[in-house]
């Protein structure tokens, strides 16, 4: 990455020396993450964006994102509500970020998750190679799994991230989505182009984490769920993320070892491969590097799968709530972005507590100094709808970054030869 060093003492971290983008990196995207409906509409979008009204010459834009989870919907009707998605970004002038996931959510497509019920759709005892497994064989697939965003919920299996039958479902349901996307790109004028903020790919990618299995799991499937254990992942573990180990048919799938202990190397290998894999589909299909981002995980600790986020296809992105209001102290995302050559990198998901103008306005500040920093998605908006010192945090951020750069480096910073 190329940046102009600058040291920025009248910002609220004092005496710390800060990287900005060049100057083709003045336009920064503040983007929130909106629940996805086919009957979006014209007024759905000002609804938001009327809260964020600035000067044509902002630097910062403030846009919407929308995720696309193609094997959890029909992907006919996730392409009628993409049409009406793009048409209304550019009605209202409102960048858009289009995410896809294969990962978190697959209900819709039992066909190659369902090994063990033959009284329901897509039964087959050979879809256990699509799902992940507790031990080196498809006699250990399994059925059942939790999740925790903010409560624990039952999922389905995990995927097997290496699946030749899973990697062409996302193949599929891309080849119907990405022309969408890129026809509307292409025809965009030139001054509008600014409107598609990316396409992000991958969803905290990682195994075990937002997918993860008790001991005997599969006994509480017919039981209530107030019977489930409530013990949760532990992250710091990055093998087994405290319950039981995963990762054994992705591993085996990729050809990486079929025998013995799991390793760190080994789970990050596999997670590298899927979102090099989604990345060069997406880049080999039209897309510029720029307009392509990733999206990775890792703990607080620094730990490797942070680097699987990282290729040559696209431009780097990862979730962070260890470190909201500062991520420069992110060693995993700093490191990164550091050795990764793409242009750009990108806050793929952050939320901060508690909703006060101060605090968020500056966390926001410190994100979009940081070296690259393209895009930053902030989860859960609607929930944050009312949340006035938020919006009023991030308005003053629109207004403000409409000081010509030159004339803002000027004035904060001295450039360093």
């Amino acid at each position: 990455m190329k940046y102009y060093l600058i040291l920025i003492s009248s910002l609220f971290i004092p005496q710390m020396l800060w990287a900005m983008a060049d100057t083709k990196t003045e336009e920064q995207y503040i983007i929130l993450m909106m629940p996805r409906s086919k009957n979006i509409n014209e007024a759905n979008f000002m609804q938001v964006m009327n809260n964020f009204q600035g000067p044509p010459q902002a630097r910062v834009k403030v846009g919407l994102a929308f995720i696309f989870s193609y094997l959890r919907n029909d992907v006919n009707e996730l392409s009628d509500s993409l049409k009406s998605i793009l048409l209304n970004s550019e009605k209202t002038n409102t960048p858009v970020w289009i995410k896809f996931d294969g990962e978190q959510w697959w209900q819709n497509r039992p066909d190659l998750w369902n090994w063990w019920d033959p009284n329901k759709p897509g039964y087959d005892p050979n879809n256990r190679t699509n799902v992940e497994w507790r031990w080196w064989g498809p006699e250990y697939a399994l059925k059942i799994c939790w999740r925790n965003w903010g409560k624990q919920l039952r999922v389905l299996p995990p995927t097997n991230l290496m699946s030749p039958k899973y990697r062409k479902a996302c193949h599929q349901s891309m080849d119907v989505l990405m022309p969408i996307i890129l026809n509307w790109y292409k025809t965009l004028p030139e001054d509008k182009k600014y409107l598609f903020a990316g396409l992000n790919l991958g969803w905290e990618s990682a195994i075990g984490i937002n997918s993860f299995y008790y001991p005997n799991g599969d006994q509480f499937m017919d039981k209530p769920k107030s019977e489930d254990p409530q013990s949760g992942a532990i992250k710091e573990d990055v093998l087994s993320r405290g319950v039981v180990q995963q990762g054994f048919a992705a591993v085996k799938t990729a050809g990486i070892r079929d025998s013995g202990d799991i390793t760190e190397e080994d789970l990050y290998k596999v997670v590298k491969i899927h979102l090099d894999d989604l990345s060069k589909y997406a880049y080999d299909f039209g897309f510029p590097r720029e307009k392509i981002f990733t999206h990775g995980w890792g703990n607080q600790n620094a730990e490797l799968m942070y680097d699987a986020a990282v290729n040559k296809y696209s431009c780097p992105g990862w979730s962070d709530y260890w470190y909201s209001k500062n991520p420069a102290e992110n060693a995993g995302i700093m490191r990164n972005v550091e050795k990764s050559d793409a242009p750009y990198w990108a806050m793929a998901e952050w939320n901060l507590l508690p909703h006060e103008k101060k605090i968020w306005k500056d966390a926001i500040s410190t994100i979009l100094n940081l070296p690259g920093c393209k895009v930053m998605c902030v989860y859960g908006w609607k929930g944050k709808a009312d949340k006035k010192q938020v919006i009023e945090a991030i308005h003053e951020l629109v207004v403000e970054s409409a000081t010509p750069f030159k004339e803002e480096i000027n004035n904060k910073s001295k450039v360093l030869e």
